[in-house]
């Protein structure tokens, strides 16, 4: 559960620090021959600032309920 709790916090931070996160799609437009044309499209996906505020908050909850059960 701790780890979980750690995970979370974690995440929550880079998530109101980055804003998201970006990554390349490969994706095969023709092939003629031996020859490929292919076109490498970078998306960019956006984390709304309230899901990186409530990943810090429910990992922090996580954390001191577990230390309160111990």
């Amino acid at each position: 559960m701790r780890i979980i709790a750690l995970v979370l916090i974690v995440a929550g931070v880079l998530a109101l620090v980055y804003g998201g996160f970006s990554y390349t799609k490969d994706t095969q437009h023709t092939k003629l021959g031996p020859i490929e044309f292919t076109v490498k499209d970078q998306e960019r996906v956006n984390v709304p600032v309230w899901v990186g505020v409530g990943a810090v908050a429910i990992g922090t909850v996580l954390l001191l309920l577990r230390g309160r059960k111990s």
